[in-house]
């Protein structure tokens, strides 16, 4: 921890926040592995030429966020490394974090029917205003929200999802049970905003943090759309990887 590293205080970015996305990012790369320690307060401050409270700050917002873990008279520890959340063909949530040595886990948080508009109407390759099942979900990884979803679907195609996705909690088990045995990713966009409040509350998250936004359209064995979804994801805890 002898090497500095320069803070860009022009950048209108708080340089307690450029320290904790330095860490983050350290964290992802495994430069610092799950359940490793930290360098003192004082060696950060150092290497970065700033004052231990601006340090403490950063640290502190990455605890209240379960990415670091405070042990009182040892020091602070990684608590656990965002989870790689590949981007492909076949781009599964249980699969993805049970591949990980994590527990997944989900709920639906609410469904309705409501009007295609124009842009979804055209990913499921339905009519402007045609009825569509909307279905929230909150997806979990060893108790710590990850992401929240919306997804749609065509109601006349599959009437009955919304009981089979209450009775198994997974989209490809349900889709199975509507006569679909499989789907695959056929197109994906990600961006990023700041977290709406009820977002927010759902993923634990204080207000004006970002989230990575990923919209997709999932096709059957025969290419026609199936799944369209717009995903809200904590972006300190999920590391997208795009797969070739």
């Amino acid at each position: 921890m002898t090497t500095q590293v320069k803070i860009d205080r022009g950048a209108g970015i708080a340089v307690w926040r450029q320290i904790s996305e330095w860490l983050k990012t350290e964290i992802a790369a495994g430069r610092f592995a799950e359940g490793a320690r930290l360098p003192a307060e004082a060696d950060i401050a150092s290497r970065f030429e700033v004052n231990r409270h601006t340090v403490r700050r950063a640290i502190a917002v990455l605890t209240s966020e379960g990415i670091l873990r405070a042990d009182q008279g040892r020091g602070t520890f990684v608590a656990s490394a965002p989870i790689s959340y590949p981007i492909g063909a076949r781009t599964r949530f249980s699969e993805i974090v049970s591949g990980q040595d994590r527990t997944p886990s989900g709920r639906m948080i609410g469904s309705s029917v409501e009007p295609a508009d124009a842009v979804i109407a055209e990913a499921l390759s339905v009519s402007a205003g045609a009825p569509l099942l909307r279905i929230e979900t909150l997806r979990v990884a060893d108790g710590t929200p990850v992401l929240v979803g919306t997804s749609w679907f065509d109601q006349a195609r599959f009437p009955g999802l919304v009981a089979a996705y209450a009775e198994t909690g997974s989209f490809t088990r349900a889709l199975e049970l509507c006569g679909v045995p499989d789907y695959t990713r056929k197109e994906t966009r990600v961006t990023a905003e700041l977290v709406a409040a009820a977002d927010a509350a759902l993923l634990g998250l204080e207000p004006g943090q970002p989230v990575l936004v990923v919209e997709s359209v999932n096709v059957d064995p025969v290419d026609a759309p199936v799944q369209y979804t717009r995903t809200r994801m904590a972006a300190e805890r999920i590391q997208l990887v795009i797969e070739n």
